[in-house]
């Protein structure tokens, strides 16, 4: 027990204190823990070459070389026991996440996850979730306007169909795990000058994305804006409208495959009554979709070309009551005239290179 009068003061980082007899305080976290440990591994090796040096003098170099290799194989213990650590930690977050999926779906008391930051990109307020160097999550209100809506729900009219999903062997098909109606809608880039609402508003996505990232993203060879709508038909629908948890693109921490997706940007034109929200369950984020606001995230580290690693993997939670229009852009790397985005197939290979495999 702690008897004495004085104040023991806690910061409010995330620690351990543990009081042990005496009054001793010993306070432990991940830098701390870290710390003791290469001083006791060092500790070791250093006891045990001076006991080799001690015994035999004229056999220093060998001994150094010794000395070398024991805080070499120490730190490789450490590391091993390291990832162990993580990846159980991983695994425990992610199967917590998968349980509470459709519980925070079904509460629609949940607002959008409190953000980490608040900015401002030309007037626009941009909440920052999580920015991470492979995964990144912002919202941005204000991000399109009904003019620029109704131009993308007029062009996608005549042409929606059921949504597809990516089939596991490089095309597309039907899935329960995704209930819409979609449109790819072609930007008319020609007629930008002329003050086209569908060019303005994807000049726009492309301004945001190289905005927050390092690649001077263009517009050729990249995919159509997608208009995708999900419509509510009550509580007692055993097959709602929805999205179940999926990457946009590779989302198992490996290298950046060039051609490929990286970036999204969702953009919510009409918001149902009930349900709808965008989910990130593996980093705890939920979003509720505001008219006429948008969900930007990337997936791809800039400096090492790593990609996310499970972060930004997001569902569209049922929609229950009213209708959810949304507009899609997904941003590609890599893409040009020449090689466009309908050259690579939805494993990301071009399909010249899988017909020559």
């Amino acid at each position: 027990s702690y008897s004495s009068h004085r104040q023991l003061t806690l910061s409010l980082v995330p620690t351990v204190i543990m009081i042990q007899e005496g009054i001793s305080v010993e306070h432990t976290d991940s830098k701390t823990i870290a710390a003791k440990s290469a001083t006791n591994l060092l500790g070791d090796c250093k006891s045990t070459a001076k006991k080799q040096l001690a015994a035999d003098p004229d056999s220093a170099a060998s001994i150094l070389e010794s000395l070398s290799e024991c805080v070499q194989m120490g730190i490789a213990d450490e590391i091993e026991k390291a990832n162990e650590e993580i990846t159980f930690q991983a695994d425990v977050r992610k199967k917590m996440a998968e349980q509470v999926e459709n519980y925070t779906c079904a509460d629609e008391s949940l607002n959008t996850t409190e953000a980490k930051r608040t900015e401002r990109w030309f007037g626009r307020k941009v909440e920052v979730m999580i920015d991470r160097p492979a995964s990144r999550i912002h919202t941005i209100e204000n991000f399109l306007t009904p003019d620029e809506c109704k131009a993308v729900e007029d062009a996608a009219k005549p042409i929606l169909h059921d949504a597809t999903v990516a089939d596991g062997s490089g095309g597309s098909k039907l899935s329960d795990s995704r209930k819409a109606k979609q449109a790819g809608i072609k930007v008319h880039w020609d007629k930008e000058s002329d003050g086209d609402l569908i060019a303005r508003l994807s000049r726009r996505v492309y301004e945001y994305v190289n905005h927050v990232l390092p690649f001077d993203i263009q517009e050729n060879g990249q995919e159509d804006l997608m208009s995708i709508q999900y419509f509510g038909r009550g509580k007692d629908d055993e097959k709602p409208d929805r999205y179940m948890p999926h990457c946009d693109g590779d989302c198992t921490g490996l290298d950046f495959k060039p051609g490929n997706r990286m970036a999204t940007i969702v953009m919510y034109c009409e918001v149902p009554e009930e349900g709808g929200a965008t989910r990130f369950r593996n980093s705890n984020i939920h979003i509720k979709p505001k008219q006429y606001a948008a969900t930007f995230f990337s997936y791809i580290d800039p400096v090492k070309m790593k990609m996310d690693n499970g972060f930004t993997e997001h569902s569209g939670c049922p929609v229950v009551e009213g209708e959810k229009k949304i507009v899609t852009q997904w941003v590609r790397l890599g893409v040009d005239d020449e090689n466009p985005w309908n050259s690579f197939n939805t494993l990301g290979i071009k399909y010249t290179d899988a017909a020559n495999q």
